[in-house]
Protein backbone atom coordinates (compact mmCIF):
# COMPACT_ATOMS: atom_id res chain seq x y z
CA UNK A 1 0.00 0.00 0.00
CA UNK A 2 0.99 3.31 -0.43
CA UNK A 3 1.60 5.63 2.34
CA UNK A 4 -1.79 7.53 3.32
CA UNK A 5 -0.12 10.70 2.84
CA UNK A 6 -1.04 9.92 -0.73
CA UNK A 7 -4.65 9.91 -0.19
CA UNK A 8 -5.25 13.55 -1.49
CA UNK A 9 -3.09 13.44 -4.41
CA UNK A 10 -4.48 13.55 -7.72
CA UNK A 11 -2.94 11.16 -10.17
CA UNK A 12 -3.64 12.12 -14.08
CA UNK A 13 -3.52 9.11 -16.73
CA UNK A 14 -3.04 9.71 -20.44
CA UNK A 15 -3.20 7.01 -22.67
CA UNK A 16 -4.93 6.32 -26.33
CA UNK A 17 -5.46 2.30 -25.24
CA UNK A 18 -8.26 2.82 -22.82
CA UNK A 19 -7.47 -0.48 -21.64
CA UNK A 20 -4.37 0.66 -20.93
CA UNK A 21 -5.78 3.20 -18.68
CA UNK A 22 -7.86 1.19 -16.86
CA UNK A 23 -5.41 -1.09 -15.76
CA UNK A 24 -2.97 1.53 -14.53
CA UNK A 25 -6.23 3.89 -12.99
CA UNK A 26 -7.06 -0.03 -10.97
CA UNK A 27 -3.85 -0.59 -10.26
CA UNK A 28 -2.85 3.18 -8.27
CA UNK A 29 -6.51 2.23 -6.40
CA UNK A 30 -5.50 -1.21 -5.55
CA UNK A 31 -2.68 0.68 -3.85
CA UNK A 32 -4.69 3.27 -2.17
CA UNK A 33 -4.62 6.12 -4.18
CA UNK A 34 -8.57 7.34 -4.63
CA UNK A 35 -7.93 10.48 -6.93
CA UNK A 36 -7.17 9.15 -10.52
CA UNK A 37 -8.47 10.76 -13.64
CA UNK A 38 -7.78 8.65 -17.05
CA UNK A 39 -8.28 10.24 -20.47
CA UNK A 40 -7.89 8.53 -24.10
CA UNK A 41 -8.64 11.67 -25.60
CA UNK A 42 -5.29 13.64 -25.03
CA UNK A 43 -6.38 16.74 -26.71
CA UNK A 44 -8.93 17.00 -23.78
CA UNK A 45 -6.19 16.01 -21.73
CA UNK A 46 -3.82 18.83 -22.26
CA UNK A 47 -7.18 21.30 -21.90
CA UNK A 48 -7.76 19.58 -18.74
CA UNK A 49 -3.76 19.78 -17.43
CA UNK A 50 -3.50 23.41 -17.95
CA UNK A 51 -6.48 24.32 -16.32
CA UNK A 52 -7.30 22.13 -13.53
CA UNK A 53 -4.10 21.30 -10.16
CA UNK A 54 -2.57 17.75 -10.47
CA UNK A 55 0.08 16.02 -8.92
CA UNK A 56 1.42 13.51 -11.19
CA UNK A 57 0.43 12.65 -15.03
CA UNK A 58 1.22 9.50 -16.32
CA UNK A 59 1.99 9.87 -19.83
CA UNK A 60 1.57 7.81 -22.89
CA UNK A 61 3.94 9.16 -25.92
CA UNK A 62 2.77 7.28 -28.87
CA UNK A 63 -0.58 8.81 -29.77
CA UNK A 64 -2.81 10.77 -32.04
CA UNK A 65 -2.05 14.41 -31.91
CA UNK A 66 -1.27 16.20 -29.51
CA UNK A 67 0.75 13.07 -28.77
CA UNK A 68 3.01 12.77 -25.35
CA UNK A 69 5.84 14.96 -26.93
CA UNK A 70 3.47 17.29 -27.88
CA UNK A 71 2.04 17.34 -24.47
CA UNK A 72 5.11 17.60 -22.45
CA UNK A 73 5.91 20.85 -24.82
CA UNK A 74 2.83 22.28 -23.54
CA UNK A 75 3.34 21.71 -20.16
CA UNK A 76 7.24 22.68 -20.40
CA UNK A 77 6.62 25.91 -18.06
CA UNK A 78 5.38 24.15 -15.11
CA UNK A 79 7.65 23.49 -12.14
CA UNK A 80 8.95 19.90 -12.74
CA UNK A 81 8.85 19.25 -8.60
CA UNK A 82 5.48 20.39 -8.35
CA UNK A 83 4.13 18.63 -10.98
CA UNK A 84 6.00 15.10 -12.26
CA UNK A 85 5.50 13.70 -15.13
CA UNK A 86 6.29 9.95 -16.17
CA UNK A 87 6.10 9.29 -19.40
CA UNK A 88 4.93 5.57 -20.16
CA UNK A 89 6.18 4.11 -23.34
CA UNK A 90 6.40 1.22 -26.04
CA UNK A 91 8.61 3.14 -27.95
CA UNK A 92 11.55 0.98 -27.35
CA UNK A 93 14.38 3.17 -28.45
CA UNK A 94 16.81 5.38 -26.32
CA UNK A 95 16.15 8.50 -28.86
CA UNK A 96 12.27 8.48 -28.05
CA UNK A 97 13.15 8.01 -24.60
CA UNK A 98 15.99 11.13 -24.26
CA UNK A 99 13.64 13.33 -26.23
CA UNK A 100 10.70 13.01 -23.56
CA UNK A 101 13.18 13.58 -20.82
CA UNK A 102 14.53 16.27 -22.51
CA UNK A 103 11.24 17.73 -22.85
CA UNK A 104 10.74 18.09 -19.33
CA UNK A 105 9.73 14.32 -18.17
CA UNK A 106 11.13 13.35 -14.57
CA UNK A 107 10.92 9.36 -15.40
CA UNK A 108 9.94 6.68 -17.69
CA UNK A 109 8.49 3.61 -17.57
CA UNK A 110 8.19 1.00 -20.61
CA UNK A 111 5.63 -1.17 -21.62
CA UNK A 112 4.07 -3.59 -21.31
CA UNK A 113 4.14 -2.03 -17.56
CA UNK A 114 5.44 -4.05 -14.54
CA UNK A 115 3.10 -2.78 -12.05
CA UNK A 116 5.51 -3.19 -8.60
CA UNK A 117 8.15 -1.05 -10.84
CA UNK A 118 5.57 1.57 -11.62
CA UNK A 119 4.02 1.80 -7.73
CA UNK A 120 7.83 2.55 -6.96
CA UNK A 121 7.84 5.09 -9.69
CA UNK A 122 4.85 6.46 -8.70
CA UNK A 123 5.83 6.98 -5.08
CA UNK A 124 8.68 8.85 -5.53
CA UNK A 125 7.01 11.08 -7.85
CA UNK A 126 4.74 11.59 -5.24
CA UNK A 127 7.17 12.23 -2.22
CA UNK A 128 8.62 14.72 -4.61
CA UNK A 129 5.64 16.58 -5.08
CA UNK A 130 4.43 16.73 -1.51
CA UNK A 131 7.92 17.54 0.05
CA UNK A 132 7.98 20.32 -2.62
CA UNK A 133 4.06 21.75 -2.05
CA UNK A 134 5.38 21.43 1.91
CA UNK A 135 8.70 23.44 0.96
CA UNK A 136 6.53 26.03 -0.63
CA UNK A 137 4.24 26.46 2.37
CA UNK A 138 6.95 26.35 4.40
CA UNK A 139 8.55 29.56 2.44
CA UNK A 140 5.11 31.04 2.56
CA UNK A 141 5.00 31.09 6.14
CA UNK A 142 8.28 32.79 6.50
CA UNK A 143 7.68 35.44 4.01
CA UNK A 144 4.42 35.65 5.95
CA UNK A 145 6.25 35.82 9.24
CA UNK A 146 9.22 38.41 7.51
CA UNK A 147 6.25 40.79 6.36
CA UNK A 148 4.70 40.81 9.98
CA UNK A 149 7.87 40.92 11.72
CA UNK A 150 8.83 43.89 9.08
CA UNK A 151 5.86 45.74 9.66
CA UNK A 152 6.51 45.42 13.24
CA UNK A 153 9.97 47.28 12.59
CA UNK A 154 8.32 49.95 11.08
CA UNK A 155 5.87 50.80 13.66
CA UNK A 156 8.93 50.77 15.83
CA UNK A 157 10.54 52.86 13.74
CA UNK A 158 8.00 55.14 13.25
CA UNK A 159 7.61 55.81 16.66
CA UNK A 160 11.13 56.46 17.37
CA UNK A 161 10.82 59.52 14.52
CA UNK A 162 7.62 60.94 16.31
CA UNK A 163 8.89 60.58 19.46
CA UNK A 164 12.42 62.40 18.14
CA UNK A 165 10.86 64.86 16.02
CA UNK A 166 8.49 65.94 18.76
CA UNK A 167 11.41 66.45 20.81
CA UNK A 168 13.31 68.26 18.40
CA UNK A 169 9.90 70.67 17.79
CA UNK A 170 9.45 71.37 21.78
CA UNK A 171 12.99 72.12 21.46
CA UNK A 172 11.99 74.78 18.96
CA UNK A 173 9.12 76.31 20.08
CA UNK A 174 7.71 74.04 16.60
CA UNK A 175 4.16 72.60 17.19
CA UNK A 176 3.62 68.38 15.98
CA UNK A 177 1.14 69.81 13.66
CA UNK A 178 4.27 71.22 11.87
CA UNK A 179 6.25 68.40 11.82
CA UNK A 180 3.23 66.42 10.00
CA UNK A 181 2.77 69.35 7.22
CA UNK A 182 6.37 68.58 6.34
CA UNK A 183 6.12 64.99 6.30
CA UNK A 184 2.37 65.13 4.20
CA UNK A 185 3.37 67.59 2.16
CA UNK A 186 6.54 66.34 1.31
CA UNK A 187 5.04 62.88 0.82
CA UNK A 188 2.76 64.51 -2.01
CA UNK A 189 5.82 66.17 -3.72
CA UNK A 190 7.45 63.05 -3.87
CA UNK A 191 4.55 60.96 -5.76
CA UNK A 192 3.98 64.48 -8.10
CA UNK A 193 7.65 63.52 -9.20
CA UNK A 194 6.82 60.25 -9.71
CA UNK A 195 8.47 58.49 -6.71
CA UNK A 196 7.27 54.79 -5.76
CA UNK A 197 5.31 54.16 -3.27
CA UNK A 198 7.64 52.66 -0.61
CA UNK A 199 9.51 55.74 -1.27
CA UNK A 200 6.90 58.16 -0.59
CA UNK A 201 5.89 56.51 2.50
CA UNK A 202 9.40 56.76 4.14
CA UNK A 203 9.91 60.40 2.61
CA UNK A 204 6.43 61.23 4.88
CA UNK A 205 8.21 59.30 7.60
CA UNK A 206 11.73 60.53 7.79
CA UNK A 207 10.69 64.46 6.89
CA UNK A 208 9.39 65.34 10.51
CA UNK A 209 13.32 64.54 11.56
CA UNK A 210 14.37 67.51 9.46
CA UNK A 211 15.41 69.90 12.52
CA UNK A 212 15.83 66.88 15.13
CA UNK A 213 19.55 68.43 15.16
CA UNK A 214 18.43 71.46 16.97
CA UNK A 215 18.48 69.61 19.90
CA UNK A 216 21.71 69.91 20.00
CA UNK A 217 21.56 73.64 19.64
CA UNK A 218 22.02 76.02 23.52
CA UNK A 219 19.05 77.46 24.52
CA UNK A 220 20.07 80.90 24.50
CA UNK A 221 20.69 80.34 20.62
CA UNK A 222 17.57 78.29 19.36
CA UNK A 223 15.22 80.36 21.68
CA UNK A 224 16.62 83.94 20.73
CA UNK A 225 13.87 86.40 20.08
CA UNK A 226 15.97 88.48 18.03
CA UNK A 227 17.96 87.88 15.20
CA UNK A 228 21.08 86.31 15.64
CA UNK A 229 24.69 87.57 15.13
CA UNK A 230 26.99 85.47 13.16
CA UNK A 231 28.68 83.72 15.67
CA UNK A 232 24.90 82.56 16.77
CA UNK A 233 24.50 81.96 12.92
CA UNK A 234 27.38 79.68 12.60
CA UNK A 235 26.56 77.87 15.62
CA UNK A 236 22.67 77.53 14.78
CA UNK A 237 24.19 76.67 11.24
CA UNK A 238 25.51 73.34 13.13
CA UNK A 239 22.00 71.61 13.50
CA UNK A 240 21.94 69.89 10.31
CA UNK A 241 25.63 68.05 11.21
CA UNK A 242 23.93 67.50 14.50
CA UNK A 243 20.64 66.20 13.02
CA UNK A 244 22.91 63.67 10.54
CA UNK A 245 25.16 62.60 13.58
CA UNK A 246 21.98 61.74 15.60
CA UNK A 247 20.31 59.67 13.27
CA UNK A 248 23.21 58.17 11.75
CA UNK A 249 24.29 54.40 12.47
CA UNK A 250 25.77 51.55 10.89
CA UNK A 251 22.70 49.65 11.09
CA UNK A 252 20.50 52.54 10.52
CA UNK A 253 17.09 51.33 8.39
CA UNK A 254 16.14 52.73 5.58
CA UNK A 255 14.06 55.07 7.32
CA UNK A 256 16.68 56.72 9.68
CA UNK A 257 18.90 56.70 6.98
CA UNK A 258 16.75 58.68 4.95
CA UNK A 259 16.20 60.95 7.64
CA UNK A 260 19.49 61.68 8.27
CA UNK A 261 20.11 62.26 4.54
CA UNK A 262 17.17 64.79 4.57
CA UNK A 263 18.68 66.35 8.15
CA UNK A 264 22.00 66.72 6.55
CA UNK A 265 20.58 68.47 3.54
CA UNK A 266 17.27 70.15 3.88
CA UNK A 267 19.59 74.08 4.02
CA UNK A 268 21.62 73.20 1.08
CA UNK A 269 20.34 75.20 -1.83
CA UNK A 270 20.14 74.97 -5.32
CA UNK A 271 22.32 77.44 -6.85
CA UNK A 272 25.47 76.12 -4.28
CA UNK A 273 24.63 78.87 -1.43
CA UNK A 274 23.62 76.68 1.27
CA UNK A 275 25.20 74.94 4.30
CA UNK A 276 26.34 72.51 5.41
CA UNK A 277 28.40 71.91 2.46
CA UNK A 278 27.55 74.17 0.27
CA UNK A 279 26.14 71.56 -2.41
CA UNK A 280 24.71 72.68 -5.70
CA UNK A 281 21.76 71.33 -8.22
CA UNK A 282 21.28 67.55 -8.35
CA UNK A 283 24.41 67.27 -5.93
CA UNK A 284 21.97 67.52 -3.19
CA UNK A 285 20.15 64.59 -2.62
CA UNK A 286 16.40 64.64 -3.85
CA UNK A 287 15.02 63.93 -0.43
CA UNK A 288 16.64 67.20 0.63
CA UNK A 289 15.88 69.35 -2.23
CA UNK A 290 11.86 68.32 -1.55
CA UNK A 291 11.98 68.98 2.35
CA UNK A 292 13.61 72.26 1.84
CA UNK A 293 10.69 73.83 -0.13
CA UNK A 294 8.26 72.39 2.30
CA UNK A 295 9.93 73.69 5.20
CA UNK A 296 9.86 77.32 3.81
CA UNK A 297 6.90 77.18 2.46
CA UNK A 298 5.63 76.16 6.08
CA UNK A 299 7.13 78.36 7.60
CA UNK A 300 6.23 81.24 5.57
CA UNK A 301 2.65 80.42 6.26
CA UNK A 302 2.30 80.43 9.83
CA UNK A 303 2.82 82.68 12.30
CA UNK A 304 5.68 83.37 14.47
CA UNK A 305 6.96 85.15 17.69
CA UNK A 306 8.95 87.48 15.31
CA UNK A 307 6.31 87.71 12.18
CA UNK A 308 3.04 87.74 10.81
CA UNK A 309 1.93 84.49 8.42
CA UNK A 310 2.60 85.60 4.66
CA UNK A 311 -0.69 85.21 1.97
CA UNK A 312 -0.46 82.70 0.27
CA UNK A 313 -0.34 84.81 -3.01
CA UNK A 314 2.72 86.34 -1.27
CA UNK A 315 4.33 82.77 -0.22
CA UNK A 316 4.03 81.13 -3.24
CA UNK A 317 5.97 83.85 -5.47
CA UNK A 318 9.04 84.08 -2.74
CA UNK A 319 9.07 80.19 -3.50
CA UNK A 320 8.58 81.11 -7.34
CA UNK A 321 11.42 83.57 -7.25
CA UNK A 322 13.95 81.07 -5.81
CA UNK A 323 13.70 79.11 -8.30
CA UNK A 324 16.84 78.03 -9.75
CA UNK A 325 18.59 79.79 -6.21
CA UNK A 326 17.09 78.58 -3.38
CA UNK A 327 15.07 75.65 -4.88
CA UNK A 328 15.31 72.89 -7.92
CA UNK A 329 13.30 74.54 -10.68
CA UNK A 330 12.08 71.25 -11.86
CA UNK A 331 10.03 70.92 -7.94
CA UNK A 332 9.28 74.46 -7.70
CA UNK A 333 7.21 73.33 -11.11
CA UNK A 334 5.47 70.65 -9.92
CA UNK A 335 4.70 72.01 -6.65
CA UNK A 336 2.96 74.99 -8.91
CA UNK A 337 0.33 72.35 -9.28
CA UNK A 338 -0.02 71.02 -5.91
CA UNK A 339 -0.76 74.31 -3.77
CA UNK A 340 -4.38 73.77 -3.60
CA UNK A 341 -3.46 70.21 -1.58
CA UNK A 342 -0.95 71.57 0.65
CA UNK A 343 -2.95 74.37 1.55
CA UNK A 344 -5.74 71.96 2.67
CA UNK A 345 -2.89 70.14 5.01
CA UNK A 346 -2.03 74.25 6.35
CA UNK A 347 -6.29 74.17 7.04
CA UNK A 348 -6.15 70.16 8.12
CA UNK A 349 -3.33 70.34 10.11
CA UNK A 350 -3.39 73.98 11.28
CA UNK A 351 -1.79 75.23 14.56
CA UNK A 352 -2.08 78.91 14.40
CA UNK A 353 -4.05 81.56 12.69
CA UNK A 354 -2.89 81.91 9.05
CA UNK A 355 -3.11 84.97 6.33
CA UNK A 356 -5.41 84.34 3.53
Amino acid sequence: MLSKDFQQSRVVIVDDVVANSRLLESSLKAFGLRDTISFSDSAAALEWLQHNPWSLLLLDLDMPAPNGFDILRALSGRDRSTNPIIIITALSDTASRRTGLELGANDYLSKPVDLPEMILRVRNSLQMNQATLALHEANRTLEQRVRERTAQLTLSYGAVVRTLSRAAAYRDNETGNHIMRIGESAALIAQARGMDPHWIELIRQAAPMHDVGKIGIADEILLKPGRLNDDERQLMQQHPQIGHAILSDQHASELTALAAEIALSHHEKWDGSGYPEGLKGEAIPLSGRIVAICDVYDALRMARPYKAPWPREKAQAFIREQSGKHFDPALVAIVEGLYEQIEALQQDLSDAPQAK
